[in-house]
């Protein structure tokens, strides 16, 4: 079976070839080859995942190895593969949802133009995140890591006629290259104390390692996951990455990418359990970076901005829990896989909306949109029940057992760690419960679309919508048909992985699962988690149900001032980091003329002045020569004469 795991990666990579070299003719029909390509590595990874749970936990792990890539003495890169229940559980996500995001593409980007291109770029993107979560060494790790910042690259510029969309691509790029430095740093050291950089000899190693080593290794694997994860500091990217189309929001900023870093991080779990202070600030990232995306996400008015903001606080409850070690890392893998199902239908439904109001995405322009869209409107408020935590939903299971994990730390720090927990989850009540109010109820607050050639970088279909007032309708069926399976993967996951500790179970041999003992009981927890949630959709309800939606945004108090430019992240790079640069760059600049080429000219002026001054003692005349070769002799006879005198 292991034979099948080149295949697995090759499907969507050869997807990818074809369709982006393949030229006009495949114009009519690149969209289903990009989708039955997806859908082929999908259908390998079921077959895989068949084989697998038909033996013993302890023998589900498969080893492909392709060929010696750098065979020299004392390094050896191997192109290997490596599928256990950890990357098993990713390649279902990554195929699943990617097959599913691939057939909602065919309807959402049916006029584009380019759309061939579209999903050549969205084949490439799953084939390297294939690539990353079944590589069996950091180094192929890096190589699929390096693959999904590229394919994010052309798919969140995609639309590269809007100047928005192609600095969005570029920051991405940008911020995401702070984090691979991370990684590849990790790696080097990796290498200079291990000698080598395969997932099973490092992990089991860590023993041998020094204490400073094994933090400086976990410090950069975490920068490296801040990076592609979006969490603080590197999270400036997020919300701008939403200039994509909003597959690519689903695909990428939603189930898969922003996933990596998680991934990662278990990956590494032993490395991460031998360094305590790197994995405590694994835990404070996380936290942090919950209430930022939250706080953030209570403020923005347009509904994809605010799902970015929604996804980078789940993300942080992911970190969060992975930082806990043993008794977070299966915990954090779950709330990957369910916010996979509910945040990939979200987005789709933000989609879905926006189809039908003329690409529009202020949700001040929405309201009573459920009697236009019934299936949007259904499966967006399933989404919408299982992100907030509604009792027996997914979310409710995977999000509850994480702040029971963090309570079960101990001490302080699970105290500090399970009320930022629990306040994550009301804020999260709050700001999803406005997304829905402003868009499915209320009285419509429909406008005519602005002109296209006042709007800068307008999309071309914006050209034939301008003017016109908006007229929602449902979406065709290879829209909606994606949205409903989301759905119930929204509903049904959560009970599936989690009654029984089912789920736990299956990683148990990837993620060395230990019991947690929270210091209040478990019920008291879920109880409150349900109090909190309660409290955070009533405010909601309070201020946006019960009241007109001003089409305009009020000015707000400072803190809503402050979230809608995302919290001051772009201003804190800006003088920090940009000018910062600015300011190291000129003082670098300086030192390099005036000390560096100061003392290389210097010295070249003073060997040119001296031999100047020596030239004149050649001047060619046989009377100048005549006496210094007198001086030089009376220079001798009396040198003589002084050493027989003393």
């Amino acid at each position: 079976m292991e034979n099948l795991i080149a295949p697995l990666v090759g499907a969507p990579l050869l997807g990818a070839a074809v369709l982006l070299c393949g030229g006009r003719r495949l114009d009519k029909t690149g969209h289903w080859l990009g989708t039955l390509f997806a859908a082929a590595s999908f259908a390998l990874g079921l077959v895989l995942f068949a084989d697998m749970l038909g033996k013993g936990a302890e023998d589900r792990a498969l080893h492909q190895r392709l060929f010696s890539w750098v065979p020299v003495e004392g390094f050896q890169a191997d192109i290997a593969f490596q599928l256990d229940q950890l990357s098993m559980t990713f390649v279902l996500l990554i195929t699943g949802v990617g097959t599913l995001i691939h057939v909602y593409s065919i309807g959402y980007m049916a006029h584009d133009e380019r759309r061939r291109r579209f999903f050549g770029y969205l084949n490439l993107f799953v084939a390297a995140m294939l690539l990353l979560v079944l590589a069996d060494n950091y180094l192929l790790l890096y190589f699929g890591w390096e693959g999904v910042g590229l394919a994010s690259y052309l798919l969140i510029g995609f639309w590269q006629h809007k100047p928005s969309a192609a600095t969005a691509a570029k920051k991405a790029f940008l911020v995401n290259r702070v984090g691979d430095i991370g990684l590849s740093i990790a790696i080097m050291i990796m290498f200079t104390t291990f000698g080598t950089f395969a997932f099973g000899p490092v992990l089991e190693a860590t023993g041998q390692a020094s204490q400073g080593t094994l933090t400086a290794i976990g410090l950069m694997l975490l920068l490296a996951a801040c990076g592609k994860s979006a969490q603080v500091p590197l999270q400036s990217w997020l919300g701008d990455a939403m200039e994509g189309p909003t597959p690519v929001s689903a695909l990428i900023h939603a189930a898969t990418m922003v996933t990596a870093g998680v991934y990662l991080i278990v990956r590494s779990a032993d490395i991460f359990n031998a360094a305590p202070d790197a994995q405590l600030v694994v835990t404070i990232v996380g936290a942090v970076t919950l209430l930022f995306g939250a706080i953030v996400g209570c403020a923005k008015d347009d509904i994809k901005k605010a799902l970015a903001g929604s996804t980078m606080s789940q993300i942080g409850y992911m970190v969060l829990a992975a930082g806990l070690g043993p008794i977070g890392y299966a915990f954090a893998i779950m709330h990957l896989v369910t916010h996979g199902f509910f945040k990939a239908g979200l987005f789709l439904g933000a989609g879905s909306v926006m189809h039908g109001m003329n690409d529009e995405v202020d949700m001040r322009k929405y309201g009573g949109l459920r009697r236009y869209m019934p299936v949007t409107f259904v499966t967006f408020g399933l989404g919408y029940l299982a992100i907030i935590g509604f009792p027996g939903l997914s979310g409710f299971f995977s999000k509850d057992k994480i702040i029971e994990a963090a309570f079960a730390k101990g001490g302080t720090e699970g105290w500090i760690l399970g009320s930022v927990a629990l306040l994550g989850a009301a804020i999260t009540a709050y700001y999803m419960t406005r997304v829905m109010i402003m868009t499915f109820f209320g009285e419509k607050r429909w406008q005519p679309a602005p002109d296209a050639d006042t709007v800068p970088g307008a999309e071309p279909a914006a050209e034939h919508a301008a003017g016109r007032m908006p007229h929602p309708h449902e979406s065709p069926k290879s829209m909606t048909v994606p949205m409903i399976l989301l759905a119930v993967g929204s509903v049904g996951a959560g009970a599936f992985f989690g009654i029984g500790d089912r789920f736990v179970n299956w990683l148990a041999p990837v993620t060395r699962f230990e019991h947690g003992h929270p210091p209040i009981s478990a019920g008291v927890i879920t109880a409150a988690t349900v109090a909190v949630m309660v409290v955070g959709v009533t405010i909601a309800y309070l201020q946006y149900g019960r009241r007109p939606v001003p089409v305009v945004a009020p000015r707000g108090s400072l803190l809503t001032r402050a979230a809608r430019r995302d919290l001051l992240q772009d201003d804190f790079n800006h003088v920090v980091l940009v000018r910062g640069g600015e300011h190291l760059t000129r003082s670098l600049v300086y030192v390099d003329h005036t000390l560096v080429d100061g003392v290389v000219n210097g010295t070249a002026a003073s060997v040119g002045g001296l031999s100047g001054r020596l030239r004149k003692l050649q001047n060619g005349y046989a009377r100048s020569y005549a006496v210094s070769m007198f001086g030089g002799t009376a220079v001798l006879i009396a040198a003589t004469l002084l050493m027989r005198a003393v």
